[in-house]
């Protein structure tokens, strides 16, 4: 599998689409309430996910356990909350991500680390967090073993990004999110070798957020367990 990193000046939007998933059903807004939610995690249905690796060979060390939180925030319209990196990082720099990284040993397990790297990197209190369940485990390019950990975030929640490694944070609609509409397959082939990703740009006010890779990919398996 191609390592993206070794590409000069790569662009994910630049790179070619192979098509929109427009075909499939969008996830009903009868299933994107709290207790839905609540629901689907107490009783998970059968479920295939799309992708569970994206990890590139030739790296030189054993995967990392790591967990990322899908943080849902409980507005009118339920939102999925997500950072951008600072470019100064030295994994995904720039990149839009959960919030979310390596595990310690002292966490208790996925959900312990989700909660400890949340309040760390954008300072939401486990206290206004409610987990509702884990996706299956996604292995990305950089080799971390990654347990998505789902989550309603109550209000009354204060963002205290930490500069040094989140340099916004913004919500999109879980509505687009789980939308098959604006999920992108997109591919580049480089000195023989191909990568297959997908993407969903989100367009934000006059910004847009280029969500895609292992972000995008954890997305998707999101929707393939909310359809399911």
């Amino acid at each position: 599998m191609l390592s993206l990193a070794t590409v000069p000046n790569f662009d994910p939007r630049l790179a070619p689409l192979d098509g929109v998933d427009s075909h499939l059903p969008a996830v009903p807004d009868s299933a994107m309430t709290p207790d839905a939610l609540r629901q689907r995690f107490a009783h998970p249905p059968p479920w295939t996910p799309d992708v569970l690796r994206d990890r590139a060979p030739g790296l030189n060390r054993e995967p990392a356990d790591a967990s990322v939180l899908l943080p849902i925030v409980m507005r009118d319209e339920l939102t999925m909350l997500l950072t951008e990196r600072t470019v100064k990082l030295t994994n995904h720099s720039g990149q839009i991500a959960f919030p979310g990284g390596r595990a310690d040993p002292g966490d208790g397990g996925p959900s312990g680390t989700a909660l400890r790297e949340t309040r760390e990197e954008v300072g939401i209190d486990a206290r206004f967090i409610e987990v509702l369940g884990q996706l299956n485990n996604y292995m990305t390019v950089t080799a971390f073993n990654i347990t998505p950990v789902v989550a309603l975030v109550h209000p009354g929640f204060e963002l205290r990004p930490n500069a040094d490694e989140v340099a916004d944070v913004f919500e999109v609609p879980l509505r687009f999110l789980l939308d098959p509409n604006h999920h992108q397959r997109r591919h580049l082939e480089w000195e023989g070798l191909r990568r297959d990703w997908w993407a969903m740009p989100f367009q934000d006010g006059d910004r847009q957020r280029h969500i895609w890779g292992a972000t995008a990919g954890i997305l998707r398996n999101f929707y393939r367990f909310m359809i399911s």
